[in-house]
């Protein structure tokens, strides 16, 4: 059976870190990147294709901040796109990715 965060769960959670788990933070998928010119930037029309930096079976970044804390697969749920999580960074590494909130 998969997790599928916001569902509710509760976990065991160190006491000074409980405060902060009430915060609101937004969390990006990026599937790759690509350096474009301004001049290629506004020729872009309906229908033109921006290929990316990354082949189709790496993994998908889940970023919060500036920072990766976890990476996956896309998979659909419920007509939604979602994330199977494969790999998560360090806990120190994913609170580190709040700094830039404060």
């Amino acid at each position: 059976m998969e997790k599928v965060m916001g569902a509710g769960e509760d976990t065991a959670i160190d006491p000074g870190i409980a405060l902060l788990c009430d915060i609101e933070l937004d969390a990006t998928l990026q599937f790759g990147s690509r350096d474009m010119a301004l001049r290629e930037v506004l020729e872009l029309g309906p229908g033109d294709v921006v290929e990316l930096d990354r082949h189709v079976s790496e993994p998908v970044d889940l970023i919060v901040g500036d920072k990766i804390v976890a990476r996956g697969e896309v998979v659909v749920v419920s007509g939604n796109f979602a994330l199977r999580i494969t790999e998560v960074a360090t806990p120190q590494l994913r609170l580190e990715s709040i700094r830039c909130l404060f």
